[in-house]
Parts: C-alpha cells; structure tokens; sequence
C-alpha cells in the first residue's frame, strides 16, 4: 500500500470534519507483491512474468523461512528486498507527482525487535534512502484514527489488524499527552488468522474448494463470525501481556483486508463491547495512517525552517546571507510526502493523495 499526502495540507486542521474537507483519497492501484529483475538487474514490482522467477514472500523480516534473490554477483536479503521495493515505489511516486525532497515513511510490524530494525535499516540506507523514516504499522494506524475520529480523550485503542497473512493486535496509547513510543505491552501476530486461514478454513468446509463462494453466503458468514471468535484468545492474550482488560480500552481499530466484512466488527463488537472503528478501505488505513505521520513530520520541518526565516528577517540589515539561507530551507520543505507498507503476500496499492487546503 502506497499513499501519498501534500504537505500543501499540512497544517490542516485535526478532526473529523478537518479530514473530511482537505483529504480527498484517490482510487487505489494495486499491485502483487512480487519482484523480478530484469536481465540488466533492473527491479520490477508487481509483474508476474511468463518466463523467471518472481520473488514473493519477503517483506516479513520475522519469518524464519530465508528468501534471497541473486543479482549480479550480489545475494540480496529479505531487508534488501523491502528496501529494493521501497526504492521502485518512491521513483514511481515521484516520477508521477513531479516532486522532489519528499518526507517518506515506510511501516513495519510493530513485532519487530532491534535486529530486524537494524537490518531494514541498514539496507534502506545502503541504497541512499536514509531520508526514509520507519514507523510501527499500529502507531500508524492510530495515526489515522486521530486524523479521522479527533480529537480523541487520552486513553487506550486497541489495533486489530487482520490481513492475509496474520492477525497482528497491539495496543497503543492515543491522545494529548501520549509518549514518544506509544505501543503498550507487547504486540503478538498469529498466522493461524486472516485472510488466508480463512480461505483454507472454507476450503475444509467446502469440500475442498479454496473459494468462500462455494458455500452457502450464510453459511460462510457463519464460518467468518467463528474465524473471528477463535482470534479473540489472541487479544486477551495481548490485554494480559498488558496488565490491562478491556475496562481500560477505549475503542477497538480494526484494519487490514481482511477487516472489510462486517462480521468482523460485528463480532468485536458484540464480544468485546467496545465501539469499533473501520475505515471504508481498511486496507489502506496504515498506509493512510502512515502518510499523516510523514506529513506531521514536514509540517514540523517547515514550522522550524520558517522559524529560522522570521529570525533572519529581523535581522536582515546585519545578517543577510542567514536570511537567504533561512528562506531557501523553508522552500525546502515543499514537497511530497510518501508512506508505504508491504504486506507479506497479497497486493501493495497506492496511491491516496491528500488535498491542498
């Protein structure tokens, strides 16, 4: 998932009818997850060739199972394949908007520890992409949730993230007054949910076939109601990791493909008895999520650079040079800001630009 925000529209206000005026979501394009390389080592996302190998199953730096690809005379990780992707996707980017300077921000699951950043890092910067910012998925997320349903009280929001691959749950302090890092407890991904365990959980029903289809429509909301019951060890597992209940969250966010049926957050509902948010694509919330936060970030930059302006210009008489220096760093600041996260399968799509005010 690719989106994009203006820093035209930086400053704009927070809040539900603040989002509502100045984020205009365009249609999504998605693409596999897959990369190939070309005969010159040239990388191509989302092309499922005839003839090749595509790469598939390596934006999880926390699997076990070690996938490379051989270009040239290099052998490329895992981290160097995100970070290859990540590079194709900001070209792309910037290529179509014509922008320059962006602030980016590329998310990762909030269960990595300080090896897999290290490793992400190290490859992201290898390839000169050092301006790239990396942000836990559900930090992310509650990012978009202050955007879209603030401002919100100080309190607890629980993620539910239910992809193709996982269900990831993290908690995450949200709110004035909220810390630097503001995961709770720790976070924890199961792989026996999602998109694709429900697939093969309809496919065991039906008699073999893997599509959901193939049954009864009530029949498969049953079997989706029940995928989703099953998930809620996972959460309480989570609360206790915590030393919290669901007495002291405030709201349930679910995201991810996955999330989009509504007994999904019907069942969260109904068994948590917590108000739950769904995004109309939540797909694309920690990607959206992701781009307020690179967007934060600019409108920061560019509060500081005009700073440095204003302090310039009160001395332009003795200090003219300072004042040119300030004025080209507040120009600097224009620009693009991207976010983008990588699913371990399925598809990453883009692009979600949000309007100038």
């Amino acid at each position: 998932m690719t989106a994009l925000a203006d820093t035209a529209s930086a400053k704009s206000p927070p809040g539900l009818l603040g989002h509502r005026r100045h984020a205009r979501p365009a249609p999504s394009v998605t693409r596999r997850t897959t990369l190939t390389f070309d005969s010159t080592g040239m990388a191509r996302v989302g092309l499922m060739p005839r003839h090749g190998r595509a790469i598939t199953e390596f934006a999880d730096l926390g699997r076990r199972g070690v996938v490379t690809a051989r270009v040239g005379n290099r052998t490329l990780a895992p981290a160097d394949l995100v970070a290859v992707v990540t590079d194709c996707l900001i070209t792309e980017a910037m290529s179509d908007r014509r922008a320059v300077g962006a602030e980016v921000t590329l998310t990762h699951p909030a269960g990595y520890g300080a090896d897999e950043l290290a490793e992400l890092r190290g490859a992201l910067d290898a390839i000169g992409l050092h301006h790239v910012a990396l942000v836990a998925e559900p930090v992310a997320a509650a990012a978009w949730l202050e955007a879209a349903h603030g401002p919100v009280m100080p309190g607890l929001a629980l993620v539910y993230d239910l992809g193709g691959a996982s269900l990831d749950v993290a908690l995450v302090r949200v709110g004035a007054g909220r810390p630097h890092d503001p995961i709770v407890g720790v976070p924890l991904r199961s792989v026996e949910f999602g998109g694709r365990a429900f697939g093969a959980l309809v496919a065991a029903r039906g008699g073999g076939s893997s599509a959901a289809g193939a049954l009864d429509g009530s029949v498969a909301d049953e079997l989706r109601a029940e995928h989703v019951r099953a998930s809620l060890e996972l959460v309480y597992r989570c609360l206790r990791r915590a030393d919290v209940t669901m007495a002291d969250v405030d709201c349930v966010l679910a995201v991810g493909g996955a999330a989009r049926p509504t007994e999904v957050s019907g069942v969260l509902a109904e068994e948590l008895a917590r108000p739950v948010v769904v995004a109309p694509d939540p797909e694309r919330t920690i990607a959206d999520g992701a781009a307020l936060v690179a967007r934060q970030t600019a409108a920061s930059a560019e509060e500081t650079a005009a700073g440095a302006h204003r302090r310039g210009k009160g001395l332009r008489r003795a200090r003219r040079k300072l004042t040119r220096m300030s004025s080209a760093a507040a120009a600097s600041a224009c620009g693009v800001v991207l976010a983008f996260t990588l699913p371990a399968d399925g598809v990453v799509a883009g692009s979600a630009p949000f309007g100038p005010v």
